[in-house]
């Protein structure tokens, strides 16, 4: 039988396959396993935070490098203490940073890195060089002398080391301890680093330092000069070429300002450091610009208000520029110690046979408390000068200062407090200052 328009019929034509939608149904399974696969994963998913590329090592060191080269030593410390981070079994880059901590003066923190360098590998000369010249500037001569000469017995080809070795010697020398002959054996190591590399900062300040202690200050201004040559971005190089312009300035007055100028460029370079200030107020002084002194001497101050010694030039600089209620203050501090109207507690200093500088606070003081009439205190500080630093000519001169103007203070009471400094007084000490 035959059913008619039976969609059953074994005679229908076969429809012809439609290519065009079987592409495109294949097209859209493969762009959905490439959307799920590639596009998804790459996206940020609510909740969980996005990958960060990871710097290398390499790149925190020669940034910090860069930055050191440019002056800043702050963000090079900043940057090696990531690359230390990036990779912390790598001596080099803990010898790296413990340099710069030294230049920018924290040099506690630059022996622990050379100290962790040396856990990393105990026969690395340099890192035994840069803890003997971190202990040098501590003044652990003794421990600065025995790890120096333990980086030579390791690398005896090092000018980085010689160099070192100079600074060593010649502090050791003059704080009384060391080598015997400790001069001529610094000027050996000197010749020595210079012939290895002339071109290394450290070598011109070695060689600098020891032309500055021997008194051959033109040549010390070469060094130096050089050294800033090869980078004109380290402070403590300002400094040094600073200290020998005030030398040779004595016999040339016109290089007061070159001094001035150089700790200009140092407080710059590392404004919160007060030693420049500290040079600054003291050149005025020497030229007789109190007024210049005692401001330069406040802002060293206001760059580390505990420091007593800071807190004594101050008071210096103020009786200098006839302040002698504020200079009273301020030495008093020195002298006694105590805690300051902001809570700044500061530490007396004791007087001592081996210290001008901290001499010639006490018979500042007492001038000052003479001239204020304040003769009890006054007496007791001539007393201590006359007891304990006998044979300083200018302390004791000072100190019979204070005591014919507290008797003339009994014989004549002064009506009102006098306006200037007289010139019978003897002068202020003007003290090398210690490189």
């Amino acid at each position: 039988m035959y059913l008619r328009g039976s969609k059953w019929s074994m005679n229908k034509r076969r429809t012809r396959p439609n290519w065009f939608r079987i592409i495109f149904l294949i097209l859209l399974v493969l762009g959905a396993t490439y959307v799920n696969q590639v596009i998804i994963p790459t996206q940020p998913q609510y909740g969980v935070p996005s990958p960060t590329v990871t710097r290398s090592a390499e790149s925190f060191v020669s940034e910090a490098q860069d930055l050191f080269n440019q002056g800043k030593l702050v963000q090079a410390i900043d940057a090696y203490k990531q690359a230390v981070i990036s990779r912390p079994d790598d001596a080099a880059t803990h010898i790296a940073l413990a340099r710069v901590l030294v230049w920018a003066g924290q040099y506690k923190d630059a022996q622990t890195s050379a100290e962790d360098a040396l856990l990393l590998n105990n026969n690395n000369a340099l890192a035994h060089a840069v803890l003997a010249w971190a202990k040098d500037f501590q003044g652990d001569y003794i421990g600065a002398l025995s790890s120096i000469k333990k980086a030579l017995e390791l690398d005896n080809q090092n000018a980085l080391i010689y160099a070192y070795y100079v600074e060593i010697l010649l502090d050791a020398n003059n704080n009384g301890v060391g080598d015997i002959g400790a001069v001529e054996l610094a000027i050996e190591n000197s010749n020595k680093a210079l012939a290895l590399d002339p071109n290394l900062v450290e070598t011109h300040r070695a060689r600098g330092y020891l032309l500055e202690v021997t008194g051959n200050y033109n040549e010390a201004v070469t060094e130096y000069q050089a050294a800033i040559n090869l980078n004109p971005n380290i402070a403590d190089l300002h400094l040094a070429l600073g200290r020998n312009y005030r030398f040779l300035a004595a016999n040339d007055v016109t290089l007061y300002d070159s001094a001035i100028n150089e700790f200009i460029l140092a407080n710059a370079l590392n404004p919160e450091d007060p030693t420049p200030d500290l040079y600054i107020s003291r050149t005025y002084a020497t030229i007789g610009e109190f007024g210049k002194a005692r401001q330069y001497a406040k802002t060293a101050v206001d760059d580390n208000p505990t420091d007593p010694n800071l807190r004594g030039n101050y008071g210096v600089m103020l009786y200098r520029d006839s302040y002698w209620n504020e200079a009273v203050r301020e030495l008093g501090y020195v002298v006694n110690g105590g805690a300051t109207d902001e809570g700044k507690q500061i530490l007396s200093i004791e007087l001592t046979p081996d210290s001008p500088r901290v001499a010639e606070y006490y018979f500042t003081y007492g001038l000052a408390l003479s001239r204020l009439n304040q003769c009890g205190e006054a007496l007791r500080i001539a007393q201590i000068i006359q007891a304990r630093i006998p044979a300083n000519q200018l302390a004791l001169d000072n100190a019979n200062q204070i005591v014919e103007r507290c008797q003339q203070n009994l014989e004549a009471p002064p009506t009102a407090v006098e306006t200037a400094p007289v010139a019978t007084e003897a002068p202020t000490l003007e003290v090398t200052p210690t490189p």
